[in-house]
């Protein structure tokens, strides 16, 4: 994969874009990074992210809005970029009933920006783009799971919304000007480096610090946790098979064993080695019961597979955190 144009990745300062970042990077591939490092949650982890890159030749970082659409233009066509993964976007579903403008503009304004400078690059090649499970909405999960074929006509949240939004507006690009494009719906991504907003995470703080956790929907959620290694493959795998020329697909991307809250609670405190003392709360507005990936059309296009159960991606969080955060 040597000698070939550069890669962009947008929020290479996320948990998903330095995870993939890195993954380019060891297989011989030239990055180039994008992220504003707003202060959705700590910076400080968003930097130290950004710090394991430090002396790879092969890495460049654009502190950069990707709402910019006159510097997204002049970063994929000054550097002859052929191929993208779009991470960046104001994630959350409850954040979003807070600050909803965030998310026209990162989500709404930043992917139609990357999507103009894709469109405008000579020779590009391939748009991957993070969409969510979220765009399913409130859904019977069965026996069986979401699949890309359901409407996902009925979000329950903004973010929901947007990220929709953005494969409609993929769709239409993809007609309109020939380019092929890839959004992948990710289901609840976990392991080290990640998110402090997701539960997994709140929660070994909270437990460590000996405090109570706040369980919502009173414990009867599941969600389809995926492993961030697991994620990387997809990515991967999206990208090099490329759709053909105009065409734009969705693809479910996730570990298609759903675990319930308690479950995932129990595993972590077993990962931890301490017990939780719970407080039970309702459902919050905006969350749904449950997510369920069949990623049957991403298995068939690359291969792709889930590798780490939960018991062991919790064992090597636990272990990421006490060493980051020197604590437990």
């Amino acid at each position: 994969m040597t000698d070939r144009s550069p890669i962009v990745v947008t929020g290479v300062a996320g948990f998903i874009g330095h995870a993939t970042a890195h993954r380019l990077l060891e297989r011989g591939e030239t990055v180039i990074g994008v992220d504003i490092v707003n202060d959705y949650y700590d910076p400080s982890l968003k930097e130290a992210r950004l710090a394991t890159f430090n002396g790879r030749r092969e890495f460049a970082f654009h502190r950069a809005d990707v709402a910019d659409a006159a510097a997204m233009a002049a970063l994929v066509r000054d550097n002859g970029v052929r191929r993208v993964i779009h991470l960046a976007a104001q994630a959350g579903v409850r954040y979003s009933l807070e600050n909803p403008f965030a998310y026209e503009h990162s989500n709404l304004a930043g992917h139609l920006s990357i999507m103009e400078a894709c469109r405008h690059a000579p020779g590009f090649e391939h748009l991957v783009y993070a969409s969510s499970s979220s765009v399913y909405g409130e859904r019977p999960m069965g026996g069986k799971g979401f699949t890309e074929e359901e409407p996902a006509t009925s979000p329950v949240s903004l973010y929901a919304a947007t990220k929709r939004s953005c494969e409609l507006m993929s769709q239409s690009y993809a007609k309109l000007y020939g380019f092929p494009q890839t959004g992948l719906r990710f289901f609840t991504v976990y392991g080290p480096w990640g998110r402090p907003d997701m539960a997994y995470f709140s929660f070994t703080d909270r437990i460590l610090r000996g405090e109570p956790i706040e369980v919502y929907g009173e414990g009867r959620m599941a969600r389809d946790f995926t492993y961030i290694d697991d994620i990387v493959d997809g990515i991967l795998g999206a990208l090099d098979h490329v759709p053909q020329q105009g065409e734009h697909r969705v693809l479910n991307i996730g570990d298609s064993h759903p675990v319930g809250l308690m479950e995932m609670i129990e595993t972590l405190e077993k990962a931890i080695g301490r017990e939780a003392e719970k407080i039970m709360r309702p459902m919050q507005p905006g969350d749904v019961t449950a997510t369920y990936a069949d990623v049957s059309k991403l298995n068939a296009i690359c291969g792709y597979r889930p590798k780490v159960m939960l018991a062991e991606g919790l064992d090597r969080f636990a272990s990421w955190y006490r060493d980051y955060y020197g604590r437990g």
